[in-house]
């Protein structure tokens, strides 16, 4: 296993299993760039914490489980299922907080990270964010034709 695996693995532990604000922190450069569905561009360390802050709060224990896990030089991808219910407050991109919801999620994804002298400079995390919002039920009822 090289680095990026490591960092990769450690990071998903401290998003999921073993939630940790200090840990993620610790992962990422401080310069560190991330792209999310729902964040969008994020800019240094501090940004990137506050994003898996909120996530972290909404689905307090969370899980993933890994499909495919791969690591190309100094980058590690995982493709896989994050999964729990959301019983903590959702922080919005826009500002406004949405009550828990009480609702499982099982949301497919896939994350890249690229790893640098033992931290992640580069992050991007792909999922579908319509699925995400459907499962929490804040979207209308389809409608029939």
């Amino acid at each position: 296993m090289g680095e990026a695996r490591e960092v990769m693995d450690r990071l998903t532990d401290a998003v999921t299993t073993h939630a940790d604000l200090k840990t993620i922190g610790e992962l990422y450069a401080e310069d560190a760039v991330a792209f999310t569905p729902d964040g969008g561009e994020l800019r240094g360390r501090d940004d990137i914490v506050e994003y898996w802050r909120t996530m972290t709060e909404a689905v307090p224990e969370a899980t993933f489980r890994a499909l495919h896990s791969y690591e190309v030089g100094d980058t590690a991808i995982d493709e896989g299922i994050f999964s729990g219910r959301n019983t903590g407050p959702l922080e919005l991109p826009n500002g406004e907080t949405l009550p828990p919801t009480q609702k499982e999620i099982a949301i497919r994804g896939v994350d890249l990270a690229t790893v640098r002298d033992g931290r992640i400079v580069d992050y991007r995390l792909y999922f579908d964010e319509m699925d995400f919002l459907g499962q929490l039920g804040l979207l209308p009822p389809d409608e029939p034709f």
